[in-house]
């Protein structure tokens, strides 16, 4: 067990915590509205504010950037009836990945030029659940609805993968995209400024938050939800037509036997240790018992389809992916081209510099975040890539 209490109010998972990621969790876990303690997650690297891989609940407050700029960042997986024999004898993976890449745009400006019929009918319950919290996204991102079905870039991907038993998965990783940056940045921004305004000294900027039952509060909290809502649509949307493109390769429908799609950037209310509280997961998936859960690691290594444990000190949650250990810019200097190669060989994807940030070697060992997760979730498949896509 790697279970570990590194303060009154912190408690963490971790194995590998770097020095200045521990210091931080720390400041975190001394805000005054903290209850019962910040849960530290085995993948935990340095974030802007709070952690990421960190568990945060509040009581009567919430800090905007615990919640990140990418508001409902997170996992979809479906599992094909196809094996992967069955998948590389249909054709090209170079073709399958073009035909995906065609599919979906990616890239941080790439958005669709019209609406699809099943992206209509998603902005229309976008829209009204806009309403219904009486605020209007264009206020944000005049262009949100063509934003629906968009990949982004950074860690963001689509994956087909095979698992232990050769069986083909669909698996993808975005959030809320621009809009949802937007939402973000407005909130911290008004947080920041409320903070400043009441005189409230805080150990880092970031930490700025939120007082329940003021307008501000609310006014978040219904745009957060918004936004959340948008983040899941656009994964289901976009792995709508990345199945499209796979039954089109395979040459029949695609029978989704299992589709999982879950939130790792995102608060909710739960209830805790006897009181209600507002949980910022910043990096973690919510892994009550019985969730169903998806963890990636980095390109080019294992990804992970588990089922949570409900562990009560964890506050009902899990790792949700393989943790940074160098910044994308430190990346770049350490590893190249040619090491990038080595760590895909094997797996069809567009071969670029632009993705040597994402070099496995830039993150943490999932296996080992994964060991250190023992206890939070069980794993039920380990996936391996065949395809991988990203943007630039």
């Amino acid at each position: 067990m790697t279970r570990e209490k590194l303060s009154p109010r912190l408690i963490s998972w971790a194995s590998v915590l770097e020095p200045k990621t521990r210091e931080q969790a720390v400041r975190t876990a001394r805000m005054p509205f903290i209850y019962p303690h910040l849960a530290l997650m085995p993948d935990a690297h340095l974030g802007k504010g709070a952690t990421v891989g960190s568990v945060i609940p509040t009581l009567g407050a919430i800090i905007p950037a615990a919640v990140g700029v990418d508001i409902g960042c997170g996992m979809i997986a479906v599992r094909t009836q196809w094996h992967e024999d069955q998948l590389r004898a249909a054709g090209s993976l170079r073709a399958l990945r073009e035909s995906i890449e065609g599919a979906v745009p990616v890239s941080a400006g790439g958005y669709n030029r019209r609406l699809t019929d099943t992206a209509r009918d998603r902005v229309a319950t976008l829209e009204a659940k806009a309403a219904a919290a009486g605020f209007d996204p264009a206020s944000y991102a005049g262009n949100w609805r063509l934003q629906l079905g968009s990949l982004g870039s950074g860690n963001h991907f689509i994956e087909v993968s095979v698992d232990e038993t050769g069986a083909v998965w669909l698996f993808l990783h975005s959030g809320s995209r621009g809009v949802g940056n937007k939402i973000a940045q407005h909130h911290i921004a008004v947080a920041a400024e409320l903070c400043r305004r009441w005189w409230i000294e805080l150990p880092d900027r970031d930490l700025a938050y939120l007082v329940e039952g003021t307008d501000e509060f609310w006014a978040y909290v219904r745009e957060l939800r918004w936004a959340q809502d948008f983040a899941a649509a656009n994964r289901e949307e976009m792995m709508d037509r990345v199945v499209a493109a796979v039954a089109d390769h395979m040459g029949e429908p695609v029978d989704e036997t299992e589709r999982v799609n879950c939130h790792h950037n995102f608060t909710e209310q739960e209830q805790h240790f006897g009181k209600s509280v507002w949980v910022s997961r910043k990096g973690a998936i919510r892994a009550r018992a019985g969730d169903a859960g998806l963890i990636p690691g980095s390109m080019g290594t294992a990804s992970y389809v588990v089922t949570g444990k409900g562990d009560a000190l964890s506050l009902d949650s899990s790792p949700h992916g393989a943790g940074r250990n160098h910044s994308r810019s430190a990346a770049r200097k350490l590893f190249t081209r040619e090491q990038l190669r080595e760590a895909m060989a094997g797996i069809e994807y567009r071969d670029t510099d632009a993705f040597l940030d994402e070099i496995p070697a830039a993150y943490k060992d999932i296996d080992q975040v994964m060991a250190d997760a023992a206890d939070l979730v069980e794993v039920r498949h380990v996936l391996h890539q065949v395809v991988n896509v990203k943007g630039d």
